[in-house]
C-alpha cells in the first residue's frame, strides 16, 4: 500500500518538471515530509490539451457514494481489479491523474516492531504515481474532488520491506496515463513495479509514525 509520502520540490521546479501548464490560483506549496490520508494533495489532470495542478483529497469518493467517509477506506486501489471494481472503473476510464512525490514511507515488520523506511529515487527527482480522481457532491451540490494512488506487486527493492508498492509511472507513460480515453490494455501494462535499480531505501526515526509530525527530521537517515 501506500499510506504516507513526501512533496518537498518547489512549485517551479514541478510545472517544469510534469510540464504543467496551468496551476491552481490559491495553489500554496510549502515542502511536505508526512503526507497523510485525508489530506490535501497535489495531482495534475489534464483536459487533453493542457496540464493542470490542484489539490485533491486523499481518498476517493465514488461519484455515487452516499457517504463521503468510504474515502477513508480508498486511499489505495489496487492496479489488479481497478478496471472491473465498481468504486474505481469510472475513474479508471475517464478520470487519472499524476501525484508527484519525491519519496514515500512503508513501515517493515521487524519482530515485534515495525521500522518505518523512505523509499526514493537514487538521482533524488521528483516522480509521479498513477491516480485516479473523482467529483462527489453532497445534499447541496457542493463538489468534492477527491484522489486515490494505485498500487501494485513490490519490485525486489519493496519486496523485503511489504508486500505492495505505490505504482510509480516512468516519464514516458505521463502523457499516455493523462490522455482522455486511454486503450484500457495499455493502462493496464503501465500499472507494473517500478525498475527496482533505480530506487533506494533507509530507515528513518518513528517521529514518522504521527502524522502530526511533518517535519524535515521525517526523512533523516538513522542506524539501524
Amino acid at each position: 500500500m501506500c499510506g504516507r509520502f513526501t512533496l518537498t520540490a518547489e512549485i517551479d521546479l514541478l510545472m517544469d518538471w510534469f510540464e504543467i501548464d496551468e496551476i491552481a490560483s490559491e495553489l500554496d506549496l510549502p515542502a511536505r515530509y508526512n503526507i497523510a490520508p485525508s489530506q490535501e494533495i497535489l495531482a495534475i489532470v489534464s483536459n487533453g490539451d493542457k496540464r493542470r495542478a490542484g489539490f485533491l483529497k486523499w481518498g476517493l469518493v465514488p461519484f455515487w457514494a452516499k457517504d463521503p467517509s468510504i474515502g477513508h477506506k480508498l486511499i489505495n486501489a489496487r492496479a489488479e481489479t481497478v478496471p472491473e471494481k465498481p468504486s474505481f472503473k469510472h475513474a479508471f476510464k475517464k478520470r487519472r491523474c499524476l501525484i508527484p512525490a519525491d519519496g514515500f514511507f512503508e513501515w517493515k515488520k521487524e519482530g515485534k516492531q515495525k521500522q518505518p523506511k523512505y523509499i526514493k529515487l537514487k538521482n533524488e527527482t521528483p516522480f509521479a504515481f498513477a491516480g485516479l480522481w473523482e467529483k462527489w457532491k453532497d445534499d447541496k451540490g457542493t463538489p468534492v474532488h477527491t484522489c486515490t494512488i494505485l498500487t501494485t506487486e513490490p519490485n525486489e527493492l519493496m519486496a523485503d520491506i511489504h508486500n505492495r508498492m505505490p505504482v510509480i509511472l516512468p516519464e514516458e507513460d505521463y502523457s499516455r496515463w493523462l490522455q482522455w480515453d486511454g486503450e484500457t490494455d495499455a493502462l493496464v501494462d503501465m500499472m507494473k513495479p517500478f525498475d527496482a535499480t533505480k530506487m533506494m531505501a533507509y530507515d528513518v526515526p518513528t517521529i514518522v509514525n504521527s502524522p502530526r509530525n511533518d517535519v524535515p527530521d521525517c526523512i533523516e537517515k538513522v542506524s539501524p
